[in-house]
């Protein structure tokens, strides 16, 4: 397992403790309530990928939790193998529950006779590892897909390098993750108690497109856009912050908040309320993709010239 540490640089999300995110996403009873924005944004990234003619035949979804997004990959390239890579056990096992129910018998037969149509069972595999150092062979995939997980590791340029590694030449990049205003409302009432890290500020998209470039990736394309979620009490705000990861940083503030500074921070939230009555949260969504090109040297520096005979001048 990959250790976290400090950084200054911009391409640290903040000294996040890796066990912590393990620990935090290892109850999917605790995040199931978080999903409704997952899918979402999951559906936004598909309107994305319409844009982009491609043809995988090996698909990656980076970072699957109960395999949501996989059934999507699927229906959308039918013919592709599509592999999902999650840290938590329990979530996994959660996504093969979830994939044996929806299963029909028509399904069955249809996997069993015409292999790759109707939903195969056996075009879709499940792993539990870490998806910032995958046991997957150099240039196996075609199609790397994450949508909001990036953002739960340390250091997501190193991240991106072991991305671009186990992607083909002309292979696709795609990704969605949060950005820095994401849950300010929280972050602000926490600062009226004390000045303890009870939410960290994410990546930057800009500082995003930059480590795609430092990691080798090709046109990185990044785009930003605010979504505001309403709740009628600053308890099932808080408890929705806690289903998305909680509070994974090892400066975290080590023991409880205390009755009368717990009081305080939902009053500042009670302050937020808006015309309707509700107290708003802002997730500034992140999304990105990027292809990585054809090498331009070789491991021993000499510079590559590509002659294609059928292309005309």
């Amino acid at each position: 397992m990959a250790s976290a540490h400090s950084s200054d640089s911009s391409a640290s999300s903040g000294p996040i403790d890796l066990r912590t995110v393990r620990r935090l996403f290892s109850d999917p009873a605790r995040i199931r309530e978080s999903d409704f924005l997952r899918r979402e944004i999951a559906q936004r990234m598909h309107e994305r990928l319409l844009l982009i003619k491609l043809q995988p035949k090996d698909v990656l979804d980076l970072g699957c939790g109960e395999g949501a997004d996989l059934a999507g990959l699927q229906s959308r390239y039918p013919q592709s193998r599509i592999i999902g890579i999650d840290a938590s056990s329990a979530l996994l096992d959660e996504a093969r529950r979830h994939r044996e129910q929806v299963m029909s018998s028509m399904q069955r037969l249809f996997s069993r006779w015409l292999p790759g149509k109707g939903g195969a069972g056996d075009a879709v595999h499940m792993i539990c590892g870490d998806f910032a150092r995958l046991a997957l062979q150099t240039g196996s995939a075609d199609l790397i897909w994450s949508n909001l997980a990036l953002h739960w590791h340390p250091q997501p340029d190193l991240v991106f390098s072991e991305w671009r590694r186990v992607l083909r030449i002309d292979g696709l990049l795609m990704f969605s993750c949060f950005g820095p205003d994401t849950f300010r409302e929280v972050r602000d009432a926490f600062a009226e108690v004390d000045d303890a890290a009870h939410a960290f500020s994410f990546v930057d998209m800009h500082d995003f497109g930059d480590m795609l470039v430092n990691a080798g990736f090709s046109t990185p394309v990044m785009d930003m856009e605010k979504i505001t979620v309403t709740y009628d009490s600053g308890a099932k705000l808080l408890a929705d912050v806690r289903a998305w990861g909680g509070n994974p940083l090892l400066t975290r503030r080590r023991g409880l908040l205390g009755r009368s500074a717990h009081a305080r921070m939902l009053e500042v939230l009670e302050g937020r309320r808006n015309a309707e009555g509700k107290i708003p949260l802002t997730f500034e969504v992140v999304y990105g993709h990027a292809f990585r090109p054809a090498p331009r040297k070789t491991s021993s520096g000499e510079a590559i010239i590509r002659f294609d005979p059928h292309r005309k001048p």
